[in-house]
């Protein structure tokens, strides 16, 4: 089972006369990466959030805003009028200095910190037990879209694991092929290049021919291969959610073989097989970029 690292959640919950309102959304990250944006009066319960999320959500760039609104039955906010007064004698003798228009000063003073309070300053113990299942509702909504986007990398990356083990088998099939067309070439050329009162040794070709022959030899890089393609389908299937990291290894495995058989190739139909290689496989590191 594979999970991605994007997701969206969002739930809301009213008690008393506030409404709780959660929103999260995360991307691909290397690791953990929370933007959190709260309210003042949930500050005391900021590190409790945090630690929820991360437990919860292990990886990702990560964004969460919780907001608090009061409904209509609640207290209306207050103003610091003392407050208002310093700031609009100040602001309005400087606006007169500078000439300037002095019809929105109002509005801008309001705007200004700590004119406006809020009368959700403080909430309570049971508000936060409130407000954490509201976090832990948008979470596993979060999870439920990275669980279903999990499902379609998945499907992706079986097809181009598998795209790239029919092309090896093709690898296999031209590999004989490919060592006796070199036999005849090399032949062909000592032929041409040696005195033909001298001759070819045979035996002594021979020889070297298997010398040379192991040297470019594909089984053992075809073997790894076929055993890193194996390991990476059986890592899909494990129970364990957090295994992207481990996939974009055992990639970066597959292609350092991949690339080792074409420098040993020298044979053009191979060579073609070990393009389209990969090609499936950086589709398949785009990919797992996105896993958890």
């Amino acid at each position: 089972m594979l999970r991605s690292m994007t997701g969206y959640g969002r739930a809301e919950k009213t008690i008393g006369e506030k409404l709780l309102m959660v929103e999260i959304r995360s991307l691909n990250g290397k690791q953990i990466d929370l933007l959190l944006k709260i309210p003042p009066p949930l500050k005391p319960f900021e590190f409790d959030i945090r630690n929820l999320i991360n437990e919860q959500l292990l990886r990702g760039s990560i964004e969460c805003t919780i907001t608090m609104k009061l409904n209509g039955t609640a207290k209306p906010s207050s103003i610091n009028l003392d407050l208002v007064k310093a700031y609009f004698n100040q602001l309005n003798a400087l606006a007169s200095e500078l000439k300037a228009d002095d019809h929105q000063l109002l509005a801008s003073i309001l705007r200004l910190p700590d004119v406006v309070a809020s009368s959700t300053e403080v909430i309570n113990e049971e508000e936060w037990d409130v407000l954490k299942n509201t976090l832990i509702e948008a979470i596993e909504m979060l999870n439920k879209h990275r669980i279903e986007e999990g499902n379609s990398l998945e499907k992706d990356l079986r097809l181009r694991i598998s795209n790239i083990e029919a092309l090896q088998k093709r690898v296999l099939q031209l590999e004989p092929l490919r060592k006796e067309k070199m036999r005849e070439q090399l032949l062909k050329l000592l032929q041409e290049q040696v005195n033909k009162e001298v001759g070819v040794d045979m035996n002594r070709f021979e020889q070297e021919l298997i010398y040379y022959i192991e040297k470019i030899d594909l089984t053992e890089e075809q073997v790894r291969l076929s055993n890193h393609c194996s390991y990476f389908l059986s890592l899909l299937e494990e129970k364990d959610i957090n295994k992207g990291r481990k996939l974009s290894f055992l990639l970066q495995e597959i292609g350092r073989e991949i690339n080792t058989t074409g420098s040993k190739a020298y044979d053009a139909t191979i060579q073609k097989c070990v393009v389209e290689m990969k090609d499936e496989l950086e589709k398949a590191k785009e990919q797992v970029l996105n896993a958890l």
